[in-house]
């Protein structure tokens, strides 16, 4: 929509010249005999990348969530430590035990990172009858529902601690790990390499159009490729979609740090409005929640006058609201939402 300000998510973004290009050119085959030359050569580039053995195109992160937990976990009795507000929690349809099978164990983090100390408190294995057994952990980075926020690979290792001891796998949720990676100022692979399995997407900030990589070790990996195919993930001239891909792994990775920067403006400029509170401990990504109780506001009314000014965002609960930079915001458009938003406050308060 022209003139449109959506800070809805970073999956609205389209695609670049450049990739629609590539998907033109891409020399294609049937990628469930592994005769796609496109999609294997993303699959190899993105394993090398995040230091691991093998790699597979899957439509979507959910699913790829998904396919590691049904690839880790298939075992009876099969439960999954995760913190309590995580994507594949809340937002990918209980997969987990509609489809996987799995019982799960919610832990509270702090900032979307788990407490190694609860973990362990948390771990079960198959001596009490009673009992179901703790067959994988899994964690999210950065993590969406806890504001975009970034866990530091020096807490990842004190639970990866926790799982070597009981020998259980961990499995991370990178749906934004190139967010994760630039906000930390470090390479991705070093935030992947304590996981057995990791899920990145390609079609949120890296603006590819779909498509996301699940990455693990080549035996984990020819087991995945079953379950993709049980889910009907199994695509054929799939190249198109891993052209895009390749483009975005090569070229957009570098420019999330401008979507950080405008989130570090959106916010502050945020926090100067009457009645709306940010903690400013959580604005590490290109994601920034607000809280708006003191507007007099509930969230959905606010997201609907604010759409009513051309600026998309979206509720997270009553008071909540998100907003998500992209590569299809710059910093004027930043200053606009601003504008628009103490406006429909202003009108609120004078009311």
């Amino acid at each position: 929509m022209e003139g449109i300000i959506d800070l809805r998510s970073d999956t609205v973004t389209l695609p670049t010249q450049e990739m629609l290009d590539a998907m033109m050119k891409a020399e294609l085959g049937d990628d469930v005999y592994g005769e796609d030359k496109t999609t294997v050569m993303l699959q190899e580039y993105a394993a090398d990348l995040l230091g691991k053995g093998a790699g597979l195109l899957v439509p979507s992160g959910t699913m790829g969530n998904l396919i590691a937990i049904l690839t880790h976990a298939q075992a009876k009795r099969a439960e999954i430590i995760a913190e309590f507000s995580s994507h594949m929690m809340v937002a990918e349809g209980g997969g987990y035990a509609n489809l996987a099978s799995c019982s799960v164990r919610p832990l509270v983090g702090e900032h979307g990172a788990l407490d190694p100390r609860k973990v362990e408190e948390c771990i079960r294995d198959r001596a009490n009858e009673h009992h179901p057994v703790t067959r994988l952990i899994c964690m999210e980075n950065t993590h969406n529902y806890a504001g975009g926020t970034v866990i530091p690979p020096n807490k990842i290792y004190e639970v990866k601690k926790i799982a070597e001891k009981y020998g259980i796998p961990m499995h991370l949720d990178g749906a934004r790990i190139f967010n994760a990676a630039i906000a930390l100022g470090i390479e991705a692979r070093e935030i992947a390499e304590p996981f057995e399995s990791v899920q990145l997407c390609l079609s949120k900030g890296l603006s590819a159009p779909v498509g996301s990589l699940l990455l693990g070790s080549k035996e984990f990996i020819k087991e995945a490729r079953f379950f993709r195919k049980m889910l009907g993930g199994g695509m054929r001239q799939c190249g198109i979609i891993a052209a895009a891909g390749m483009v975005a792994l090569t070229g957009m990775v570098d420019r999330l740090a401008e979507d950080h920067e405008n989130a570090r403006t959106l916010a502050l400029g945020l926090v100067r409005i009457p009645g709306i509170r940010i903690d400013m401990d959580t604005v590490q990504s290109n994601i920034v929640r607000a809280d708006i109780e003191n507007t007099g506001m509930e969230s959905p009314v606010f997201v609907a006058r604010l759409k009513e000014r051309g600026v998309l965002c979206g509720g997270q609960g009553k008071y909540i609201v998100r907003f998500v930079l992209n590569r299809h915001i710059d910093s004027k458009n930043v200053l606009t939402a601003l504008d628009q938003i103490g406006d429909i406050t202003r009108i609120r308060t004078n009311s």
